[in-house]
């Protein structure tokens, strides 16, 4: 804007500098010396007015100059900012667009605000491939340089969730702003995949999680009924919440709490849970066992079964984690 202001500023002085000449060389009026001024610049030179004083045509010649050389600089700017930059968002475009073509069983992230900012974090660090779709071009440049990929428009739109892949997604979370934008995203991605699983976030009010649910969310999550929780399981059990967050995340005691699906090939499927020998060749305790058909056992018995398609809920040491997951 700078730029323009300035070339602005010196087509006006040009102008009127050469109205002014040519009144005082050439003595013409102001107007019929702008409308000089202005054919000279421009190049065109109809005839009907020439300079006639030499100290005029040598005046001339240096407006000529001066004038169409602006002339021909501001052009070729305005053609620079339009062509590179749509050229630059073009490209940018068709790159973004491929990154996505490859993704599958990604996740869809829809809105970057204090909440989202935060699941991409967590994704990112776990290596989870996820889109985000936000609206606000200032947020859209702070997620190009953090490296993440995005889709810029209005996520409860059909055409923008078909371009951050939901066909293809394994599963949505709706974290923008108000209940009404969640529910409407909600409606439109479990139209347009009926197997997504959808992460809605509600603030709260009275009816909202009922209304999530029906529109097709699979769960429900308030971060304020959340917050409270927690702040109150602080006051209660200290210790057990300090102990959850470092299973959690992976703090100071260096354990990890982590699920792990099993697989028809597992080296341990279909055996007991303590035919397995997991505790003792991982050191990693099973703390529950999920079914495949969402039976929890919690605290799983020696006998137990571990059956294709269940789901255990480990904790362990990352590295003992990690070399489980590669046997199942």
């Amino acid at each position: 804007m700078r730029k323009f202001a300035i070339v602005l500023i010196l087509f006006i002085v040009i102008i009127f500098g050469g109205t002014f000449g040519y009144m005082l060389l050439e003595n013409t009026t102001f107007w019929d010396g702008m409308y000089l001024t202005i054919i000279t610049i421009a190049t065109v030179g109809y005839g009907d007015m020439v300079p006639i004083h030499p100290a005029g045509k040598v005046f001339t010649i240096f407006l000529v100059f001066a004038g169409a050389g602006l002339v021909m600089y501001t052009f070729g700017k305005i053609t620079e900012v339009m062509v590179e930059g749509g050229l630059q968002k073009i490209l940018e475009r068709r790159k973004m667009d491929k990154k996505i073509a490859r993704l599958h069983d990604h996740y869809i992230i829809c809105g970057f605000g204090r909440i989202g900012d935060v699941i991409c974090e967590i994704l990112a660090d776990a290596g989870r491939p996820f889109v985000v779709i936000e609206r606000d071009e200032e947020v859209l440049k702070e997620l190009d340089n953090l490296g993440y990929i995005a889709v810029a428009g209005e996520a409860a739109e059909d055409d923008i969730l078909l371009a951050a892949g939901i066909e293809r997604a394994s599963g949505l979370i709706a974290v923008v702003s108000t209940d009404a934008d969640n529910l409407f995203i909600t409606l439109t991605a479990r139209g347009l995949n009926p197997k997504l699983f959808i992460l809605a976030r509600s603030s709260g009010s009275r009816g909202t999680r009922t209304k999530l649910l029906r529109a097709g969310a699979s769960k429900v999550i308030s971060p304020y009924y959340i917050g409270a929780r927690r702040m109150a399981q602080l006051i209660l059990r200290p210790t057990v919440t300090d102990f959850i967050d470092l299973a959690m995340y992976a703090g100071e005691l260096g354990l990890k709490l982590e699920e792990i699906l099993v697989s028809e090939n597992a080296s341990f499927v279909n055996k007991n849970l303590m035919d397995t020998g997991i505790r003792k060749r991982h050191d990693v305790i099973v703390v529950a066992v999920k079914r495949e058909g969402g039976e929890m056992l919690f605290n799983p018995k020696p006998d137990t079964m571990i059956m294709p398609g269940d789901i255990m809920i480990v904790l362990g040491e990352s590295d003992h984690i990690n070399a489980l997951e590669g046997e199942a």
